[in-house]
């Protein structure tokens, strides 16, 4: 099994990709008018979606892979160019497209289940989460590594959940300008953890470079 340095980087990293601050405002717009309780209720399932979204694809990520034909180095380099487009739009303060888009929120307005989409597919678990939790299952073959990769998950939509619930505070605490300030810091963070992710792709892909 991987030292404990290594899942407490991979829960950083997981809850940096996922950045649920950033679904704040959306999930505010899409439950004006619910009261407190129902709130809570969209909040729980959201994250249970995501949590179940992200252990299916740690469990059955790599026969994806092995179906597909790709290997790991070259998912690594395609992922890390995901969650860099990510990083480069949070940075930027703008909407990521690649995590929902501009008819994705219009639609979501009208559907009952806004707790799945777009909330917890694709804005929070989407290609960039998806990509980093398969790429973080390969990391080891112990038998207990997917078991700590998968309480990271849980970790993180546990913390997830509790950022939603609180969303309509933390919303009011922090105003535009300091959500604006979190993404930007997100953002970067994002940024470093996927251009080392797709350095470790390039080199698998060529071991000249190692």
């Amino acid at each position: 099994m991987e030292h404990w340095t290594e899942y407490t980087r991979f829960t950083t990293a997981l809850l940096v990709i996922l950045d649920p601050f950033v679904a704040i405002p959306l999930f505010l717009a899409l439950t004006q008018g619910q009261d407190g309780r129902q709130r809570l209720r969209v909040a729980f399932i959201t994250s249970v979606a995501v949590a179940a979204v992200l252990v299916s694809a740690a469990v059955f990520g790599d026969r994806l892979l092995s179906f597909i034909g790709t290997s790991l180095a070259s998912f690594r380099v395609g992922g890390g160019i995901v969650l860099l487009l990510m990083s480069l739009a949070m940075l930027r303060a703008r909407s990521d497209t690649l995590r929902t888009t501009y008819s994705e929120k219009k639609s979501a307005e009208e559907m009952s289940s806004i707790a799945v989409v777009p909330l917890a597919i694709p804005m929070l678990a989407g290609p960039g989460a998806i990509s980093s939790v398969i790429i973080q299952m390969q990391r080891s073959d112990a038998p207990l590594h997917p078991f700590m990769v998968i309480g990271c998950i849980l970790l993180v939509c546990l913390l997830l959940w509790l950022v939603l619930s609180l969303a309509l505070q933390i919303g009011t605490a922090l105003g535009r300008i300091g959500m604006s300030i979190i993404e930007r810091l997100f953002g970067l963070l994002l940024a470093a953890i996927s251009v080392e992710i797709i350095a470790n792709g390039l080199r698998g892909l060529f071991p000249v470079l190692g």
